[in-house]
């Protein structure tokens, strides 16, 4: 077991380069990049993108002034989209603010050796660390992720070892239609419903539209803090929740069916047991090992995921929101170490998930595989 994990822990190292340098090279081909940003947001051809150029690092500071006075040269650089009419100095300490100064090989060089360090910089347009951001957004993701996580699996293990048992039934093939349903109606579409019908759209007024908690929180006692949290969260959770249970019931009632028609359990059935002690006292341990092996890996990306459109409707700055930005404002800091964060989370967490069959099942014994 050492010797795959260490194995495991090796291969992590080429497939995080290459997810990086592939990302990488994308990137280099997208054009309106950080400095052209800011380039529009000076002339006054830029949105709302780089709202907080003047925050963000000292290059920006005063920077109409020195960009103005280079328009009566008529100075420029033809490399930059809109930049005819600006100072070439000007130019450079943007270049330099955001590293694009040096060729694209030593940027990348640099980004991988401050990423094997876990040092991830400051947000190009935000005076705040990478980390620290990701940190103030959480708290969304988190109360999104991991409610839905459970609520999922409470209503899906049971619902899926009930069709199982009534599989072919009135009871499977209602539910399953619901099941269907509820996974290819799109979540933002319910969301809209949701609002229409309980937010104070055209109907009732019963729900708060913003949010993940009232602006007087923090006045409200204990158990007002914890109704207020949930009342934020109840439209937001039931236009996710619709379609996050279908795969793991589905998936449950298939592995339960599988082990139901095995050879054992005809045994254990002729040995006189009940129904329900060879449904929990033998089926469930090698039925759950699947869906219990994965738990890990739904557990930790209940901490980063994120869903723009629900988050964007119900007003909740999460880390959906945050990607979005980010890429919108090519806030290549931000996309970057968000990538390199949530890459390296998901292959520790796969392997976390493939230890997990071993502890569920001695039989799998991953030192006899090749990896």
């Amino acid at each position: 077991m050492g010797a795959y994990i260490a194995r495991r822990l090796l291969l992590m190292i080429p497939t995080l380069f290459g997810i990086m340098l592939l990302s990488f090279t994308v990137i280099q081909f997208a054009p309106g990049g950080p400095v052209e940003q800011v380039i529009a947001q000076l002339t006054g051809q830029g949105g709302d993108a780089t709202d907080r150029i003047s925050g963000g690092g000292g290059d920006f500071q005063g920077g109409d002034d020195s960009a103005q006075t280079s328009t009566e040269g008529g100075g420029g650089s033809s490399k930059y989209r809109g930049s005819q009419g600006l100072d070439p100095e000007f130019i450079k300490k943007l270049e330099q603010q955001f590293g694009f100064d040096k060729p694209a090989h030593e940027r990348f060089a640099k980004m991988i050796w401050d990423y094997a360090r876990f040092d991830f910089g400051e947000s190009y347009f935000r005076s705040i660390s990478v980390l620290d951001l990701i940190k103030e957004k959480m708290p969304v993701s988190i109360s999104l992720g991991l409610w839905i996580m459970l609520i999922s699996y409470v209503i899906s293990i049971p619902l899926g070892i009930r069709k199982a048992v009534k599989d072919g039934s009135a009871f499977d093939v209602w539910t399953s239609g619901v099941i269907i349903i509820a996974y290819a109606v799109p979540g933002f579409l319910v969301a809209v419903m949701l609002m229409v019908f309980f937010a104070g759209g055209s109907f009732l007024d019963w729900f708060p539209l913003r949010g993940l908690t009232s602006d007087n929180f923090d006045e409200l006692s204990l158990w007002g803090k914890i109704v207020d949290y949930f009342w934020h969260l109840t439209l937001p959770l039931i236009a996710l929740c619709l379609a996050a249970f279908a795969t793991t019931t589905l998936l449950t009632k298939n592995s339960f069916l599988d082990e139901i028609k095995k050879q054992y359990v005809v045994t254990a059935r002729a040995k006189g047991l009940t129904e329900s002690q060879v449904l929990y006292g033998h089926v469930f341990r090698n039925a759950m090992l699947i869906i219990i092996a994965g738990f890990p890996s739904a557990f930790i990306s209940a901490f980063f995921s994120g869903s723009l459109l629900i988050e964007a409707i119900f007003s909740l700055d999460g880390l959906g929101l945050l990607g979005f930005t980010a890429t919108l404002q090519r806030d290549y800091a931000v996309v970057f170490a968000t990538l390199y964060i949530f890459a390296l989370m998901g292959l520790l967490v796969n392997l976390v998930s493939d230890l997990m069959y071993t502890l569920i099942d001695p039989r799998i014994d991953f030192d006899r595989r090749d990896v």
